[in-house]
């Protein structure tokens, strides 16, 4: 007599749970597509350039070894040099974050 009874119960809860996935799916594929890791620093420059600044613009941390400022300037420099099509006013920007984050100057030494 209550085999019945569960056995619907059962039908019932498989169907909800179907329901919910089918809803859970559509929910993942609507979602927006969002990179893990930002590849380069989005948004403009700050008037006095920050460690911080300096740090997302080289894409290391602020208090990295100095040989690897050296890398990820060179790095930089090459995807942003103006004789290879860059633009003078983003290789100076380059230059003053390798600057402020080697300890040369204070921030704020932009020629721009």
């Amino acid at each position: 007599m209550a085999t019945p009874l569960i056995a619907g119960l059962a039908v019932a809860a498989a169907a909800l749970a179907g329901r919910y996935s089918i809803q859970a799916w559509q929910a993942y594929k609507a979602r927006p597509i969002v990179p893990r890791m930002r590849k380069f620093y989005e948004g403009g420059f700050q008037a006095t350039m920050t460690r911080r600044e300096a740090g997302l613009i080289l894409g290391v941390r602020e208090n990295v070894h100095p040989d690897k400022i050296k890398e990820a300037h060179k790095r930089v420099m090459v995807a942003n040099h103006p004789d290879a099509g860059g633009s003078h006013y983003l290789a100076s920007k380059i230059n003053e974050a390798k600057d402020v984050l080697l300890g040369k100057t204070k921030g704020g030494g932009s020629a721009f």
